[in-house]
């Protein structure tokens, strides 16, 4: 996948990931980038973005494995910044598909 396409739905993949649970930031970073690879380094810029915008909040909660680690969770604001990018996915996707001929609507 295309890094423009990746840097494109990250903010989406990031929001409805922390709209499913609370994480921090390196385990964020290993679930995306099992399904697409990424560079660790790109996510932090994101959990910034998104907590400058009040999309999300911070807490730091004790680890057994070190220091205590930054969780994110996703704000009111966040949660209705999801509802739109997933929308607006969703139209995007389905123009795309239609102006590339594929067959598949899923």
């Amino acid at each position: 996948m295309s890094t423009q396409l990746k840097k494109g739905v990250l903010e989406l993949c990031v929001l409805n990931m922390l709209d499913n649970q609370d994480s921090y930031g390196y385990d964020i970073y290993q679930e995306v980038n099992a399904k697409m690879i990424i560079s660790e380094s790109t996510i932090y810029p994101i959990l910034r973005k998104l907590v400058k915008e009040d999309l999300c909040t911070t807490y730091l909660k004790e680890s057994t494995e070190g220091p205590p680690r930054k969780y994110f969770r996703t704000t009111e604001l966040g949660n209705k910044k999801l509802e739109v990018l997933k929308k607006n996915w969703v139209e995007f996707y389905q123009t795309v598909n239609s102006m590339i001929g594929s067959e598949s609507n899923e």
